[in-house]
Parts: C-alpha cells; sequence; structure tokens
C-alpha cells in the first residue's frame, strides 16, 4: 500500500468537497479546484475524512494512488490556506515594481521585462527586490515563480539573478589572476 495514498485527508470546516463520477472539486473561502481522476481510482467521503483507494496492485494502480491523494490535499490546502512563493532579486540595480497587472522587472537587460499576473493569483512586492507570490493553485503559484525566476536564473559567481527565498546558490571561485612575472 502507498505510505502517501493510504493516509486520509481531513477536511476543514467551511471546504465543499463534491464527488461525481470521476471528478471531485473542493470549495473554500479562497477559490474553488476541480480534478478529473481515473476511473481506476475511487474516492470517498466519510465524516469529514477523505480516503483514496485503489482497485487493484498493478504498477499504474500504485503510482495513481499516491498521485491523487497528493493533488487532493493540495486542492484541500490551497482553497483553505493558500500558497506563497517569494521571490528575491540580487543584483546591483536589479528592481522590480508593479503596474496594475504587470510586474516590471529590471535585472541587467537593456530593457524593462513586462510580466503578466494571471487570474488566481495575487502578487506583493513590499520592497524593490522581493516579489512574493500568493494563490490557492500550488500549480499555478509554482508555475509563474518559475517562469519569473527564469527571466534571470542566479549565476555560481557573484550569485546575481532571481532566486528563491529558501534557495541556497552554490558559489564557485572564479578566476585567480597569476603572480607577478
Amino acid at each position: 500500500m502507498s505510505n502517501i495514498g493510504k493516509q486520509p485527508i481531513q477536511i476543514p470546516d467551511n471546504t465543499e468537497v463534491v464527488i461525481k463520477g470521476s471528478s471531485i472539486s473542493v470549495k473554500g473561502k479562497l477559490g474553488e479546484l476541480t480534478l478529473d481522476f481515473d476511473t481506476r481510482i475511487k474516492i470517498s467521503n466519510q465524516n469529514n475524512l477523505l480516503t483514496v483507494t485503489r482497485e487493484t496492485n498493478k504498477r499504474k494502480d500504485r503510482e495513481l494512488h499516491g498521485l491523487y491523494r497528493a493533488l487532493i490535499n493540495n486542492m484541500v490546502d490551497g482553497v483553505t490556506v493558500g500558497f506563497k512563493k517569494e521571490l528575491n532579486l540580487v543584483g546591483v540595480g536589479y528592481t522590480c515594481e508593479k503596474k496594475s497587472d504587470f510586474i516590471l522587472i529590471h535585472v541587467g537587460f537593456s530593457h524593462p521585462i513586462y510580466f503578466q499576473i494571471p487570474k488566481g493569483i495575487t502578487v506583493e512586492i513590499p520592497d524593490s527586490t522581493t516579489i512574493i507570490i500568493n494563490g490557492y493553485s500550488k500549480q499555478n503559484v509554482g508555475d509563474m515563480a518559475a517562469k519569473i525566476r527564469s527571466i534571470r536564473k542566479p549565476e555560481p559567481y557573484k550569485g546575481k539573478g532571481i532566486k528563491y527565498s529558501n534557495e541556497f546558490i552554490r558559489r564557485k571561485a572564479g578566476k585567480v589572476v597569476g603572480g607577478a612575472a
């Protein structure tokens, strides 16, 4: 049995879960998420506990068992608490600012980068070198953070670039200037 798949999911108060056929929808105070799951997986809701089970012990069923349990748990967490990613801009002159539904990012190119904020995601910029991304869908928050980071990934020599706040950049030694001739 899958160690992740066999764990039940506790449904918090003020959260509504509807299972209809091979589709599950979770509605909470932050929003609503839906997921279509494979018919080999069975989901049941009893006493505010969601349990995910599989029909057979085949390899594909075992893979899907843990996957769908994790996805449904992320849906429940997202609509009740939400997800957050924080990015830091490291470098001289690297700044960002919010203009209506765009983020304006200056990271050493000859032009600023305009990044549109998708629906369902909120962005806070507490200072000119920090971007905080909030949302109820873990996938959308992670995708947006990864796209912003890919504009200028951190480099290993000076550590300049856009990095996650909890990311550690492994530094390399630069060229060593030779001694006097």
